[in-house]
């Protein structure tokens, strides 16, 4: 257990939500839980963020004032510095249609609203892990491919 509150808080999360009580439920639960938290309210300032602090972990609310959670998504994804940081979009919209929409948008998971604490924590817990797992792999594809030269 120690080793795992130790990796976390290693990890940061931004949270973009236009919604002050989603924000605060989900920063209480992951200060209380151990990792650095960010937080944005809209879209466009979501981006600069991301830019200039790439989290290890982004929870996109979908419906925002200005540029919606889907675009903001397909901006993140369309940039080499940010696309591979894992979204996962938290929102109302629960239509099957939403929900694959932001997943080919690149969106790693999706909660609907509200939410459990703990799903959330849980989710966010297997795609840190599964992104760390991707740049190992990726670190150990470039170590091999100089050595094969």
């Amino acid at each position: 257990m120690l080793t795992a509150a130790i990796t976390q808080k290693n990890h940061t999360i931004l949270i973009i939500d236009d919604n002050p009580t989603n924000i605060e439920v989900l920063y209480e639960a992951l200060d209380r839980t151990g990792y650095k938290v960010l937080v944005e309210m809209d879209g466009y300032h979501g981006i600069e963020t991301v830019k200039n602090h790439p989290p290890d972990l982004i929870l996109l609310d979908v419906m925002m004032p200005g540029i919606d959670g889907f675009e903001t998504c397909r901006q993140l994804k369309s940039q080499p510095i940010t696309c591979e940081i894992p979204i996962i979009f938290m929102t109302a919209l629960n239509d099957t249609t939403d929900k694959v929409k932001g997943l080919a948008l690149g969106a790693v998971d999706y909660i609907t609203k509200p939410f459990q604490q703990e799903e959330v924590l849980a989710r966010i817990s297997v795609h840190l892990k599964l992104r760390q797992a991707n740049l190992e792999l990726s670190q150990h594809k470039d170590i091999l491919e100089q050595r094969v030269q």
